[in-house]
């Protein structure tokens, strides 16, 4: 190597120390200091992060369907939640029809009116009525007749047979829905009436329309007690006790029900079995058709006799690993804190550690603000 050469690159080596020296001689930044240890930054914001209160006033929680409960301690009993059906009480519901063919004469009553006992329905007309109707107004002269003189002048026999056909008569005549004696009419008319107080949920018929026997002119129900057909899993139906309490949610109205029994049958399709309640009708609430939310009290250990701490399990969220619940502090921040949680009955959760009663915490909008929280977070590590 030349001596030109060798100068060449003594001159470089001390130009870069002279530069390494320099950098060395200044004053660190913020930013160095941030960038000096990989991660620190982040790691920084993670553990600091949770303690941190999110800050939202009323307009803004209900907008983001943000609520808030006080915790209070409370037996919880574990309680199943399923869809249900309103279906007519059948006990109460009666299907209007003639019981000889006939024909449709006038309309008494309508689709959806409130009647008493007793009170008519339709009129028909029918042949078969006619024959029955002067069959038993003969029998009925007859046995007046014999009676009238006796037997000092009619043999037994002829009383006998007289007696008999009366009671035919009116056994036919009940049969067909007349009344047991005659009214003088042999018209074939005769008139439906309601047998218990209710209200006309059906009417399929029209004045002039012939009706076979068994044909439903009418739906009379008694609304005043309805059933809901709730559909459950059929692991969950041994659970339900009959007679046990349950609750109808229908329009934002609570109402109490008692379970009568469940099907013993699943079904092929849906794989679910029916457990039935019966449910006080109070103002007329509730009718066939409708679709409703039940909740049943279910049978097993998860029930509580001590008093405890719950929360809804959709207010739990998992926030760094911890399951954590947001409580509102002193401040008025939203804070979350981590939380020891027991077991699960229902759709609440029992806190064993982390919170006390007379704590305001967040009980819907829980993953709301989670998602706002780590946003603010992610702010913050970029302004670094």
């Amino acid at each position: 190597m030349t001596a030109i050469a060798m100068r060449v690159i003594c001159r470089r080596s001390f130009a870069c120390m002279l530069l390494l020296l320099a950098a060395c001689g200044q004053p660190s930044t913020p930013a160095d200091a941030a960038h000096d240890d990989d991660g620190g930054s982040a790691a920084h914001v993670a553990s600091e992060s949770p303690t941190r209160g999110l800050r939202m006033d009323a307009a803004a929680m209900q907008a983001a369907g943000i609520r808030l409960a006080v915790l209070q301690r409370a037996q919880v009993e574990e309680q199943l939640r399923a869809p249900g059906e309103v279906v007519d009480n059948a006990y109460g519901t009666t299907l209007i029809t003639p019981r000889v063919p006939a024909l449709v004469v006038r309309r008494h009553a309508k689709l959806g009116d409130e009647v008493r006992a007793g009170a008519p329905l339709a009129t028909l007309a029918s042949v078969e009525v006619s024959d029955a109707q002067a069959e038993l107004r003969s029998a009925e002269q007859e046995w007046r007749r014999v009676s009238a003189l006796g037997p000092e002048a009619v043999a037994g026999r002829r009383i006998s047979e007289a007696r008999i056909a009366v009671d035919r008569a009116r056994a036919r005549a009940q049969a067909y829905g007349l009344p047991g004696t005659a009214n003088g009419s042999v018209d074939g008319q005769f008139t439906l009436t309601a047998p218990h107080a209710g209200r006309i949920t059906e009417d399929a018929f029209v004045v002039g329309e012939r009706i076979e026997p068994g044909r439903a002119l009418f739906r009379l129900v008694e609304e005043s007690t309805v059933w809901v057909d709730a559909k459950l899993p059929t692991g969950e139906v041994a659970r339900i006790e009959a007679g046990s309490p349950a609750v109808v949610v229908a329009a934002g109205h609570r109402l109490p029900g008692t379970v009568l029994r469940a099907a013993h049958r699943t079904s092929e399709t849906t794989r679910s079995t029916v457990v039935r309640i019966e449910v006080a009708n109070h103002d007329d609430l509730l009718h066939g058709g409708d679709f409703v939310d039940v909740y049943l009290d279910a049978a097993g250990d998860t029930a509580t006799s001590d008093s405890v701490l719950t929360v809804p399990t959709a207010a739990l969220v998992q926030l760094e690993g911890d399951s954590v619940v947001f409580r509102r502090d002193a401040q008025g921040g939203l804070v979350p804190v981590p939380v020891r949680t027991g077991a699960v009955i229902g759709e609440r959760t029992v806190i064993a550690e982390g919170l006390k009663a007379g704590d305001t915490v967040v009980v819907e909008g829980a993953f709301t603000l989670k998602a706002q929280l780590l946003k603010a977070q992610l702010g913050e590590g970029h302004g670094h």
